[in-house]
């Protein structure tokens, strides 16, 4: 399920801590786990740069190689255009963040194949006509909603967005200003495209959080489960088999271990 985005200077909610711990039954590890879980949260609300093409699901934004940098939006009414970027280093796309909603894209897999859809702030769907323009109107998606992501080969960590007609998304000039198209015949540096992404949406760093998670487990809790106290080499041993999977043998060989010391 896709959270409320948060975009940066916004303030982060946090539930009130008891003034009275006593009262609430609490103690310093459970603060402790409390203040945990907050930086675990505001580490989910980070963007970082999508790698390969299946890194790209949740909230996204394009970014193109435009001076100054911009991302690909829409509005209310699905008319896309070029939003510029605010929140950025020194003109690096590698730390773009979206500064509005419009900016920002939900990706998702095209169920049965290597497509994936993006739908806008308003609920449609991003789609290129026959004639390159790129629109988000349409509530449902068809073959002009249904985009491929090839990685690029010029620069890690970016793309080319191919349409069903084998043409590309590009970055074009009319009279007044850059403008987005999807006509590109072949692949070049006006087609290259950064997309950016939240933390808790990329797959290796999700599989990272939950090996994380796994491995916290208190002494205490390690205690209760062998029924005896633990030597330190043994926590080490069992949260390491958490993390890695094998706990519940490795809890298996601590309680054998500590028969065979108590009848020795």
């Amino acid at each position: 399920m896709v959270k409320a985005l948060a975009f940066k200077g916004d303030k982060k909610s946090r539930k009130r801590k008891r003034r009275d711990a006593e009262e609430a039954g609490a103690n310093s590890d459970i603060l402790l786990a409390t203040d945990q879980i907050a930086d675990t949260t505001q580490e989910d609300d980070n963007w970082v740069t999508a790698e390969i093409p299946s890194d790209i699901t949740g909230p996204i934004i394009f970014t193109l190689s435009t001076t100054p940098p911009t991302c690909i939006a829409c509005d209310a009414n699905g008319k896309v255009f070029l939003s510029e970027i605010e929140n950025i280093v020194e003109g690096d796309r590698t730390t773009a963040e979206p500064h509005d909603i419009r900016q920002v894209w939900v990706a998702n897999r095209v169920a049965g194949t290597e497509y994936i859809s993006f739908k806008g702030h308003h609920g449609r769907y991003l789609g290129c006509d026959l004639f390159g323009i790129l629109s988000a109107t349409r509530e449902a998606i068809s073959t002009e909603e249904s985009l491929l992501c090839i990685a690029s080969t010029d620069a890690s960590g970016t793309f080319n967005i191919q349409t069903q007609r084998d043409k590309f998304f590009t970055i074009g000039e009319d009279d007044k200003s850059a403008e987005v198209r999807g006509d590109a015949e072949a692949i070049a540096s006006s087609t290259t495209i950064l997309i950016r992404m939240q933390a808790r949406y990329k797959p290796r760093l999700k599989a990272n959080k939950e090996s994380k998670a796994r491995a916290k487990i208190s002494r205490k809790d390690l205690e209760v489960v062998v029924g005896r106290r633990l030597e330190d080499d043994e926590v080490k041993r069992l949260k390491r088999a958490r993390r890695e999977g094998d706990y519940h043998e490795a809890i298996l060989n601590v309680r054998i271990r500590g028969k065979h010391d108590k009848y020795s």
